[in-house]
Parts: C-alpha cells; sequence; structure tokens
C-alpha cells in the first residue's frame, strides 16, 4: 500500500490538462479514471497515488512550485523517451532531455518536462538498457 493516497496539480485549463496528461501518462502506463462529467482529470497506475489536476479553489491562477517535481516511474528507457516526445509534442516544455543521469545511479535514465502550466515532471527507468 502507497503511503501517499494523491497527488494535486493545478491547472488554468482542465481540458487542455487532460489532453496532456492522457497521452504523457498514458506512455508510462497510466489511464484516466472515469469521473462524472465536469470533473478535472485524475489518472492511476495501478491503484494509488491517484493524480489529479484540480484549478485553484481560491479562483486565482495555478502557478507550479519553484524546485518541486513530480517524478514517475517508467518500465523502460523507450517509456521516458516516449513521455519526454509526447510532452513536447503537446504543448510542454524541456527541462532535460532523456538521458543517464549517473551521478543518482549507475542505471538512472531520466526525463524532465513542465506541462502547458509550468508544472514540472519526470520519468525515471532504474533497469539497465532496453
Amino acid at each position: 500500500m502507497s503511503v501517499i493516497s494523491h497527488i494535486t496539480l493545478g491547472t488554468n485549463d482542465t481540458r487542455r490538462a487532460g489532453r496532456f496528461y492522457d497521452e504523457v501518462l498514458g506512455a508510462l502506463g497510466f489511464a484516466r479514471l472515469p469521473k462524472p462529467p465536469g470533473k478535472p482529470p485524475a489518472y492511476e497506475k495501478g491503484g494509488m497515488p491517484t493524480l489529479y489536476l484540480y484549478p485553484p479553489e481560491d479562483g486565482r491562477p495555478a502557478t507550479w512550485g519553484n524546485g518541486t517535481h513530480i517524478a514517475f516511474v517508467a518500465e523502460t528507457r523507450d517509456a521516458v523517451r516516449n513521455f519526454h516526445d509526447c510532452a513536447l509534442r503537446l504543448g510542454g516544455s524541456c527541462e532535460g532531455p532523456p538521458g543517464l543521469r549517473p551521478h543518482y545511479g549507475e542505471n538512472y535514465y531520466a526525463a524532465y518536462v513542465r506541462d502547458p502550466d509550468g508544472n514540472k515532471l519526470q520519468a525515471v527507468c532504474y533497469a539497465a538498457a532496453d
């Protein structure tokens, strides 16, 4: 059982965020959860934690946290590359291209992106080369 129930990221456009995360997280094996019409998108991969995308409750614009990011486990290095490619094609920006990060570990293969709202995301594969 995960010690984290869920993660919520702010968005200023739930439709845009849904299109982005459907494909970007789909590259890592996540699926959008069925929700009633009008509810913001939510994603899971094999149970908790769930990722939710919500506009801020206070009505102010969503902003990203400087120095924060969410890292998602990828099963293969190819999945990391696909995650990165999807993110850039769908309006995200590169914060670090796919590649080895030997300062984190011998097989630490990762990519970093920002979603269209500026939230920083990472995909990381710990397995040896594909």
